[in-house]
This record gives structure tokens, C-alpha cells and sequence, in this order.
């Protein structure tokens, strides 16, 4: 019987890390993200998605185009603007990706045997228990204090962004180029 690696698409909920690196005082670096996961010989990596919303149609052009250059699939949003009154008229903006997200996940399910989900939104549970059921092997990427206990439960496995942070961190200096993640054509 022939190996076959194991196939890898990796979710990257970008609003949700955001906020999850600035609780911990550092970014990870999306590259590193790439060579963690997916630079080993029984993985084949078959795709990667960044969501993240935006200001305008040009906010964050230069890493969005890093991240295509890098083998993201980037989808956005606009952010949209939220005034809570009940909480002295508190400006907010968001951008739910959540149902992208979970889109891609079914309409490339059949491409992939295991996912890594970074992400601590507990609108996520339901999705992963699906996915759990077609014999999915999940993987979720957070930080405590910002992962949904549900979401916790439902992945086969957790990681705190901390527990890896030396191999994801982003760095002043690049990361010496190991070599490009080979992404499956779909």
C-alpha cells in the first residue's frame, strides 16, 4: 500500500487572531504558520485561507497581497459600524467571516482530512462536530481567555497560540525561506 500524506487545509479567522495576539503582545508571522504545519513529509497541505475584514477596498492591500504570495486564499468583508447605547454610545466595527468560513470548510471538505482552525469562536462548534463526523481530524489554535469553551470541547485537539510562539513569532528578520509549501491543486 502506498503512503499518502495526510491533506491539510488551514483556517485562519484574521479579525479573531487579531485580537487574540494583542491579548498575548505578539503576531505570528503567516509564513511560520505555513512551515509549522504543513512542512512535513506525511502533510500535504491543499489550502490555506486568511478572512479579515476591512476598512475599504484597499485596507491592507500590502499583506493581503504578501498573503496570496504565500499561498492564502484571502477573503474579506467590509467592517461594519456598531454604536452600543447601552454601553455609553461605544463605537465598534465588525467583520463576520464566520459564515465564509465555515462555506469554504464544506465546499472543500472532500479535498482535506484534517483542518487547523485558528480561531476561539464558539460559532464554530456545530461546524467542527460536523466535520468530526465525515472523519475529520481538527485542530483548533487559540489563546486562553479567548477560546470558547464549546469550541474547545468539540476539536479533537487544542493548541495555545503560546504553547508555539517560537516557532510561529514573527521576527524583525525574515525567517530563512525553508521551502514553499506545495499546495495541491484542487
Amino acid at each position: 500500500m502506498a503512503f499518502r500524506p495526510s491533506r491539510l487545509a488551514i483556517f485562519i479567522d484574521g479579525n479573531n487572531m487579531f485580537y487574540a495576539q494583542q491579548k498575548n503582545g505578539w503576531f505570528f508571522d503567516p509564513r511560520r504558520v505555513l512551515n509549522y504545519f504543513a512542512n512535513r513529509p506525511e502533510i500535504e497541505l491543499v489550502n490555506a485561507y486568511w478572512y479579515t475584514g476591512l476598512k475599504d477596498p484597499q485596507d491592507q492591500r500590502g499583506f493581503r497581497d504578501a498573503l496570496v504570495s504565500l499561498g492564502y486564499t484571502v477573503r474579506t468583508k467590509m467592517l461594519k459600524e456598531f454604536h452600543d447605547e447601552s454601553n455609553g454610545n461605544r463605537y465598534f466595527q465588525r467583520a463576520n467571516l464566520d459564515i465564509e468560513i465555515v462555506i469554504d470548510m464544506f465546499n472543500t471538505v472532500e479535498q482535506y482530512d484534517e483542518i487547523v482552525l485558528f480561531s476561539g469562536d464558539g460559532d464554530f462548534e456545530r461546524a467542527i462536530e460536523l466535520l468530526r463526523a465525515k472523519q475529520t481530524h481538527i485542530t483548533v489554535v487559540s489563546t486562553d481567555g479567548m477560546i470558547a469553551r464549546e469550541l474547545r470541547n468539540a476539536t479533537d485537539r487544542y493548541i495555545d497560540l503560546n504553547d508555539i510562539r517560537s516557532f510561529i513569532e514573527k521576527t524583525e528578520r525574515p525567517e530563512p525561506f525553508v521551502s514553499a509549501p506545495v499546495i495541491a491543486p484542487a
